[in-house]
């Protein structure tokens, strides 16, 4: 986990790929990528608006701000209490496990 947060500049290629996954997911709130990368929604948002193409970019924000999307903690079920699906069981340097 980062104590401090990090300018996008500052992450390698691998982060910078897991962030962007992680922001795609519905399931993952800003609050996780906080408290594994130190990276706001803020930094979030511009690392996507850089890394993906505007079309990708406009999908994205548009899925975020919709009215269903839980991509922030307040905006949960208060019975949700882990960030990733039961199903999956662990994420080693970016590549998802196999069931």
């Amino acid at each position: 986990m980062y104590v401090n947060m990090l300018n996008t500049e500052e992450l390698n290629p691998i982060d910078i790929d897991r962030i962007i996954e992680m922001a795609w997911e519905d399931r993952t709130p800003f609050e996780a990528i906080f408290m594994q990368f130190g990276q706001t929604e803020t930094q979030v948002i511009a690392l996507m608006r850089k890394e993906l193409k505007r079309s990708s970019f406009i999908l994205w924000r548009d899925r975020v701000n919709s009215g269903v999307s839980i991509k922030h903690a307040k905006k949960r079920n208060p019975e949700i209490t882990r960030f990733k699906c039961s199903r999956q069981t662990s994420i080693s340097m970016n590549k998802i496990s196999k069931r």
